[in-house]
């Protein structure tokens, strides 16, 4: 294992530990409003320091981007660091959420892994040596088209214009024959479509901490990522389509014909032509 992701596990497991520490007593988790539809409790601070607590020890001079504490600045590697997605599910106790932590050089994802600390699932990927669970390789499902596809999103909710046409593009997704899940976890989302487990993604505006270490899964087991218009903008726009080649083209075929923009539908790269981030 790279010594970076190496330090990314150990990192993951360590918030893994304070956030299942308090799933028996949610009613006295402190929380606080961010803005609409969205939160942050203590636990997710709590989390994120044990995270920077460990690549500090680690990696004193690299530079940590996270999504309670912001960005501090270091070395050309940067740790992208979401602490607990799916917070919302979390604190209902959903067991449905994840530790989701990336390191990129220079804009490029290098490591990343998503722990889900309920079901003790580590889901890791070294850029070019392929991705993995609990240590067993993984890829993407083969499937050929939409028909039966079980493809997952999260819906806008605090964005009432994107919430119309993600609606309108999953009518078109469901007509065409998909099986449509909302998680409310983004990262475990992706680290599924690379697992198999799911034969896509989509979702409009996230952020570098919900998807990096994401984005790196699903590529390094055999799929595409790409933007809204099927540019190779997923990580710098937070516009996310994931699937093998094939589910990939038709999903970017159905959503450019239901969305509000209108880019020409780029050709998919194949997975070795494509780097991380």
């Amino acid at each position: 294992m790279h010594p970076l992701l190496n330090i990314a596990v150990r990192a993951a497991r360590s918030a893994g530990d304070v956030i299942v520490r308090h799933l028996d007593r949610l009613d006295a988790v402190k929380v606080e409003d961010k803005g609409a539809h969205d939160m942050v409790s203590e636990v997710d601070r709590q989390a994120e320091a044990r995270i920077i607590g460990v690549i500090r020890a680690a990696y004193p001079a690299h530079a940590i981007l996270a999504e309670e504490s912001g960005r501090h600045s270091g070395t050309d590697f940067e740790w992208v660091v979401d602490p607990l997605d799916g917070t919302r599910n979390y604190l209902r106790g959903l067991p449905h959420f994840a530790v989701s932590i990336a390191v990129r050089r220079r804009g490029r994802v290098e490591q990343g892994v998503v722990f889900d600390p309920v079901r003790q699932e580590m889901f890791a990927a070294s850029r070019g040596s392929g991705a993995s669970l609990d240590n067993r390789r993984i890829r993407v499902a083969t499937g050929n088209g939409l028909r039966d596809a079980m493809i997952a999103t999260g819906m806008p909710v605090s964005r009432p214009a994107d919430l119309d046409v993600q609606t309108a593009e999953s009518h078109a997704l469901c007509r065409e024959g998909a099986i449509l899940r909302r998680s409310g976890s983004a990262a475990l989302d992706l680290a599924y479509v690379a697992a198999g487990r799911l034969d896509g993604f989509w979702e409009w505006g996230l952020r570098p901490w919900d998807i990096a270490a994401g984005i790196l899964l699903v590529r390094e087991a055999g799929g595409i990522v790409a933007g809204r218009g099927g540019a190779d903008d997923a990580l710098d726009t937070g516009d996310v389509v994931a699937a093998n080649p094939r589910i990939l083209r038709a999903m970017l075929a159905q959503l450019h014909r239901r969305g509000r923009s209108g880019p020409q539908v780029s050709p998919a790269l194949a997975p070795e032509d494509r780097s991380a981030g």
